[in-house]
């Protein structure tokens, strides 16, 4: 499947902002499940001060901006060619050995509520457990904005049973690593079959199986990633794979503006 992009996100400041620094990771690889036809980052107001490819592998560009910028906006455009592996991603490569995704993090530390989603994960079978870790979340955890945010943990999000495709992707990390499984947070894009503009970007979780490799998992939708997903990045959580994070100076406050479409 040939999937067009296009994602457009906005700062706006209230005041002049002496100097922004933003970390952009917003391109996609060619691999098993996705081929890159072509791809391009627009920065406006902003200067490319590097680009290099992060610990996890992905490709990642520092810009900044010029003195005293009231407005920036990063445009994501591109084609990428899809096929449905069932959600197998393969065997593991890159500088990070396989036990590194292992850890926890604070955005995935398990406390006692996901030990519980855990430990009553009983089915037989390698990915049978991990299909019914996903189904049992997609049950339990209502998809509702707003409720949480980019710094809310696995645990809390399991409490309040709702939150956003990170909140999923985070409780399955968190629940997939005590039943054994290294597992990574993968932020990217999902063509939706009922409309082509969005607000977000999608993230959901892989995670690494004895004798298949990494193999998706999406327990927003209740799905592996099939044809209709394009991964961008990997990490241990959402602040490895963040499609933008920055630091700016000044006291001026911002507002953030988010388009994403997606289609055939």
């Amino acid at each position: 499947m040939l999937l067009k992009i296009e994602h457009l996100t906005e700062y706006s400041y209230s005041e002049p902002v002496a100097y922004a620094l933003q970390r952009i990771k917003l391109v996609p690889q060619s691999g098993p499940t996705q081929h890159v036809k072509e791809w391009k980052v627009v920065a406006e107001g902003m200067s490319v001060q590097a680009e290099y490819a992060d610990q996890f592998g992905n490709k990642t560009q520092l810009v900044s901006s010029a003195p005293f910028i009231e407005r920036i906006v990063i445009v994501a455009t591109g084609e990428v060619e899809t096929k449905d592996t069932h959600g197998v991603v393969g065997s593991h490569e890159g500088l990070v050995p396989l036990w590194v995704y292992a850890r926890e993090t604070p955005l995935t530390r398990p406390g006692t509520l996901v030990g519980g989603l855990a430990k009553s994960i009983c089915n037989d079978g390698d990915l049978n457990r991990l299909h019914a870790l996903m189904e049992t979340i997609a049950v339990r955890v209502a998809y509702e904005t707003g409720t949480t945010g980019v710094a809310t943990p696995a645990e809390d999000a399991l409490r309040a049973e709702k939150g956003v495709c990170q909140d999923h992707a985070h409780i399955f990390i968190a629940a997939a690593r005590m039943l054994g499984f290294p597992s990574r947070y993968v932020s990217g894009y999902l063509r939706m079959k009922d409309r082509e503009e969005q607000t977000a970007a999608h993230a959901w979780a892989e995670a690494h199986v004895p004798e298949l490799g990494w193999v998706g998992f999406d327990p927003a939708n209740g799905i592996c990633p099939d044809e209709h997903y394009v991964r961008v990045a990997i990490g241990l959580d959402y602040r490895d794979a963040a499609p933008i994070s920055g630091i700016r100076s000044g006291f001026s406050t911002e507002k953030l503006a988010v388009s994403v479409h997606v289609q055939q």
